[in-house]
């Protein structure tokens, strides 16, 4: 899993079926500092993330394990989003 920012968004209008009804935006890997590093990337949201949120991604075959994405073409999958990050015990983020 990666760490990354919710950067933008990415509209398709024409896509593969199995897309249909997905949203897909475009995130920024981020450090446990939330420094910003890295290539953007167009991830599918399947947990209704919004612009600005601190987000997990999963990537490779692990973004099609769930059941809206099992038969789709997706590389990477917004999971989950962050309400706080603790790394060696100091809190690096926290929502507001």
């Amino acid at each position: 899993m990666l760490i990354a920012r919710v950067v933008g968004s990415a509209v398709s209008t024409i896509k593969e079926p199995e897309l249909h009804g997905l949203k897909l935006l475009v995130v920024r890997e981020a450090t446990p500092t939330d420094e910003l590093v890295g290539t953007p990337f167009v991830a599918v949201d399947g947990v209704g993330a919004g612009e600005g949120e601190l987000v997990l991604v999963a990537t490779g075959s692990a973004a099609r394990q769930t059941a809206r994405t099992r038969d789709g073409a997706v590389d990477a999958l917004i999971m989950a989003i962050l309400d706080s990050l603790e790394v060696e015990g100091a809190t690096t983020f926290r929502k507001s």
